[in-house]
């Protein structure tokens, strides 16, 4: 009788498969209340790695961090009245603490732009004060009608950036600057997933910007999922909270802003983007342990042979982990790594002791090798630099290859349908056309250019619409 696999097939049921991966990957549990989410530590793990490599981008940037209050007045919302309109069906509203009715409700920030706001009003007086650069790591709650844990839950984890410039030439500048060399730069370079870098049409974005900067990118399923987004604030905010400031010629001005934002949803993408049958396939330069060595069985020589290779490998650079654990049988614990998807297993027994080798079985491109003992220190950087390369080069081929060049709202859908993305020229569709394929479920992710950048204007001419499914 054939064995029952270890997860749902993604071809069967690719939802299925999803939640299987997050369950026996040990990455997160469903919380207590509706649509929110218990991080495990290998799923927060993967998280700190996340927000370590993104952090150091930020600060190369020079944004500081900082921290603002989770509860905001619900008046400071109603300042900006198309960022209240957009939010109001998320919010999560506290009318009652302290075994009273409060005087006025606060909200949980679903964003922070209006808080922070408040405060750039009372920090920013000249223009010797710009630009400031605020970055914020916190959690944000949005009222969840169709959870799935990492992708959309009601509490997530994220950061925000909230920045104010002396002019729009700097603010516009700086929101590329984010999307191109902080978000861009880490998912391409780190996390192996090839994005699709556009702008929002009208109606896709952020409620209260100018411009929304956004990232795309296609999951195992064909479908998109929206990696993060840079805003252009224009002067909305800044005018609603009265943030201005002395300029040199002595005159009082409005700031110009961006916001920015990145969440656990990068997981979520993760998990789709590289993982496979066997469960995930965690990007070396991303993965929290990037080598695991096993030890077959317990005699005393393995043990020690298995925490010297630990030993050697930290020293060479590389995340190890020594899996001495023999009292659980091998073949689970081999499972269990292989769920993780952690890059590279050395597997080491008392038949390997005695041939000077180690078994070397590498997640990514799958297949298992003899490597002497002595040359994995050495060889390992390498291995795991070229597994690396090979996921961005099959997310890139995948997009690539499921991508069509379309003419018609017909066709995008059909291409949609089918599991792809389809691209035609936003000139041909159009906002009314756009709405045509929202009945279809079907949303335009972004618009680029005819040469792939991103453009300067939603109507530029030669702009090309990039439409999918989306999650």
């Amino acid at each position: 009788m054939a064995k029952a696999p270890v997860l749902t097939p993604r071809a069967h049921d690719f939802p299925r498969w999803y939640q299987d991966v997050v369950n026996k990957a040990e990455l997160a549990d469903n919380g207590p209340v509706r649509g929110t989410m218990v991080i495990r530590p290998y799923g927060y793990g993967l998280w700190e790695r996340m927000q370590a490599e993104m952090d150091a981008r930020i600060k190369r940037a020079g944004a500081s961090n900082a921290y603002f209050p989770l509860f905001i007045p619900q008046s400071y919302l109603t300042r900006e009245a198309e960022h209240v309109e957009g939010f109001a069906p998320e919010l999560a509203v506290v009318t009652h603490a302290g075994g009273k009715e409060l005087e006025e409700p606060v909200v949980v920030r679903p964003t922070s732009e209006t808080i922070i706001n408040d405060y750039f009003a009372k920090w920013v007086q000249s223009y010797r004060d710009l630009p400031l650069l605020i970055n914020q790591w916190a959690n944000v709650v949005r009222w969840e009608m169709r959870p799935r844990v990492f992708l959309r839950t009601t509490e997530f984890l994220w950061q925000e950036g909230h920045t104010a410039h002396a002019t729009y030439e700097d603010a516009r500048d700086y929101a590329a600057y984010i999307h191109r060399e902080v978000y861009a730069d880490f998912m391409v370079d780190v996390l192996g997933i090839d994005v699709v870098l556009g702008r929002k049409t009208a109606s896709e974005r952020f409620a209260g910007a100018v411009n929304t900067l956004t990232l795309e990118a296609m999951m195992g399923d064909g479908k998109a999922l929206q990696m993060g987004t840079s805003h252009e604030l224009g002067q909305n905010f800044a005018r609603a909270f009265h943030t201005r400031y002395l300029s040199k010629e002595g005159r009082e001005e409005y700031v110009w802003q961006t916001s920015w934002g990145s969440s656990t949803r990068m997981v979520g993408g993760l998990i789709m983007a590289h993982g496979d049958d066997a469960g995930l396939r965690v990007p070396p330069r991303l993965a929290p342990v990037q080598a695991v060595v096993l030890a077959i069985k317990g005699d005393e020589p393995v043990l020690a042979k298995v925490r010297e290779i630990g030993d050697r490998l930290r020293a060479a650079g590389v995340r190890v982990h020594v899996d001495d654990r023999t009292d659980t049988p091998f073949g689970r614990r081999a499972v269990d790594w292989e769920l993780k998807g952690v890059p590279v297993r050395i597997e080491i027994g008392p038949r390997d002791l005695e041939s000077g080798t180690a078994v070397l079985a590498r997640r990514i491109p799958g297949g298992k090798e003899p490597v002497a003992l002595d040359a994995l220190a050495g060889l390992l950087p390498a291995i795991l630099e070229e597994d690396q390369a090979l996921l961005l080069r099959q997310s890139r081929e995948r997009r690539e290859s499921r991508t069509s060049d379309v003419s018609t709202i017909e066709e995008a859908v059909e291409a949609a349908t089918a599991g792809g993305w389809a691209r035609l020229p936003w000139a041909t569709l159009g906002e009314e056309g756009e709405a045509a394929l929202a009945e279809q479920g079907v949303t335009v992710r972004c618009l680029v250019a005819e040469d792939g950048s991103v453009p300067d204007a939603d109507d530029a001419p030669g702009n090309v619409a990039v439409v999918a499914r989306a999650y």
